[in-house]
């Protein structure tokens, strides 16, 4: 309640980049979710960054599917690199 007038940051700093990846390897959202056994509203929630944490073993699965490694799935937002180097 002491927080009214204080801004609260709900974004992680985590771009997922499975809309690009997507695009990249030709392949529908549909197809991964079946390739990586993910439902699409999971998926749809990853896409949009709207996930606020993903299992490790779902993330392994999208990247085996998708054939990128982790960091080509998920990298930090300029804003926050910026915040890192300024520091």
């Amino acid at each position: 309640m002491g927080r009214k007038n204080e801004e609260i940051d709900l974004t992680s700093g985590v771009h997922c980049r499975l809309d690009e990846l997507l695009r990249e390897s030709s392949m529908t959202l549909t197809r991964l979710g079946e390739l990586a056994g993910v439902s699409i509203v999971n998926l749809s929630v990853l896409k949009n960054d709207r996930a606020k944490a993903i299992r490790f073993s779902t993330l392994v699965a999208i990247c085996r599917a998708l054939e990128c490694e982790i960091g080509e799935l998920l990298v930090l937002e300029k804003q926050v690199l910026n915040r890192v180097a300024n520091a």
